[in-house]
């Protein structure tokens, strides 16, 4: 995470020490949070601008994400303007602090009259900003302030990411395209294709005492219900190292590789373990079947929330939940316990190996990106996941296996059905909502 601006506000005839104590205050909960802050205050109006100086002074040629202006009691418009239009292409927080209880009388510095007085002259600018206000008595707004600046950097992370995208278009799905100049201008990430026969080439390269290292120090820690061919194994650890090296040589912080139409039907050999040693090795966020949306949902998550962003996808909508599951692997984050592997087949597709664990459970935010008539909407739903009963999926070779998934309980399944975006969708563990929400008003993203 980037730096946050913090400048604190009062006006010129408030006693300063009372506007600095305020504002040391709200500084240090603010570094509680875990900002790391660039600090100018008190600024305020006085007739020759000194402080408006002061400010620019300290925060010219600084890099920061965001600007916090923390309005510490009533300060005349201009003043906070000033400071503000210099950055009015960041995100920007207006915190008004609040009062406090002196025996049986509050005492105020009037620092809503300052807020309300800025709120829609904020608005009328067109800045992107959140207001924030404290309650005396209540817990500081600091924590909602944090978030909107934490979401800010995670906006600024976006912008210049790079995803890997090996091929395009598995299986001629429509959900899973994307406009490449409106997803560069609207939210920022670039997505990169590279052909299949770039992997092969590299994977040619690959020295045998490359795979079988990659096989003893990781792949042999999986538990295998069933053993797995050798072959299988080195084309899984052979296939993992050249796509890393694509991602060392890019920078790729998430990636998909074509599935179905590609790995499988070409190279005959299902991606699972790849995406698994990417996920778990690299850190990446991986996907499969060329879902670009898919992936940059995944960036948004990761960057937010600090989580890989599993990918889920549903196979079964019932009156209160729906099953999600994948037919493939789950990194290893989002695993309950050992990851469980074994080698199976799915209909005419070569034999693989499968990922067959069972999934953490616990309050999930499902969430999707996509576009409508041009413009970026997210889906977002917190629900509740829970180990689902036994089930399959017809096709796999017998006795099929228990594919890793989680019947997710929803307040209004009927809601979440009609708005369906995707088959895919990204989970992270906890409510997320609040932050998720943060970043598309960044990102001028709406919320259905």
């Amino acid at each position: 995470m980037g730096k946050t601006a913090f400048v604190g506000f009062g006006e010129v005839n408030t006693p300063v020490d009372i506007i600095v104590r305020k504002c040391r205050e709200a500084e240090a909960s603010l570094e509680r949070e875990g900002l790391d802050l660039i600090s100018v205050y008190p600024v305020a109006d006085d007739y020759e601008e000194k402080d408006i100086a002061k400010a620019y002074a300290a925060l010219d040629g600084k890099e920061f994400d965001c600007l916090v202006l923390c309005i510490a009691g009533w300060i005349p418009t201009h003043a906070v303007v000033k400071v503000a239009e210099k950055y009015r292409h960041l995100p920007m927080v207006l915190w008004g602090l609040c009062g406090w209880r002196e025996g049986d009388r509050i005492v105020t510095t009037a620092d809503q009259a300052g807020t309300s007085a800025l709120r829609k002259t904020f608005a009328d600018l067109g800045y992107t900003f959140k207001y924030v206000y404290d309650i005396i008595g209540k817990p500081s707004g600091a924590d909602r302030v944090a978030r909107f600046a934490k979401a800010a950097s995670a906006a600024k992370a976006l912008r210049f990411a790079r995803v890997g995208m090996a091929g395009y278009r598995d299986m001629n799905l429509y959900g899973t395209l994307y406009d490449g100049a409106s997803l560069k201008r609207e939210i920022g990430p670039e997505i990169e294709t590279f052909e299949m026969l770039e992997i092969k080439q590299r994977y040619d390269a690959i020295a045998p005492e490359q795979k079988e290292k990659v096989i003893e120090n990781v792949m042999s820690k999986w538990n295998f219900l069933k053993p797995a061919k050798r072959e299988g194994m080195e084309m899984a650890a052979g296939y993992y190292l050249a796509v890393k090296s694509l991602i060392d040589e890019r920078g790729y912080k998430a990636i998909s590789l074509k599935d179905v139409d590609g790995m499988k039907k070409l190279l005959g050999f299902p991606p699972a373990p790849i995406f698994m040693l990417l996920a778990d090795c690299e850190g990446v966020s991986t996907i499969p079947e060329n879902d670009c949306l898919g992936n940059v949902t995944q960036l948004m998550v990761n960057s937010l929330t600090g989580q890989c962003g599993a990918y889920l996808e549903f196979y079964e909508f019932f009156e209160d939940s729906v099953l999600a599951g994948v037919p493939d692997y789950v990194p290893a984050e989002v695993t309950e316990g050992d990851t469980t592997v074994m080698p199976a087949a799915f209909g005419e597709l070569s034999e693989g190996i499968l990922n067959v664990s069972k999934v953490k459970t616990g309050t999930v935010t499902m969430c999707r990106l996509f576009c409508d008539n041009g413009k970026y909407k997210m889906h977002l739903v917190v629900g509740e996941g829970k180990t689902p009963p036994k089930w399959e999926e017809a096709g796999w070779t017998q006795p099929a296996p228990q594919l890793p998934g989680l019947q997710i309980f929803l307040d209004d399944v009927e809601s979440f059905a009609q708005n369906v975006m995707c088959q895919h969708y990204i989970i992270s563990y906890g409510d997320n909502r609040e932050i998720l929400r943060d970043l598309c008003a960044i990102l001028n993203v709406e919320i259905i």
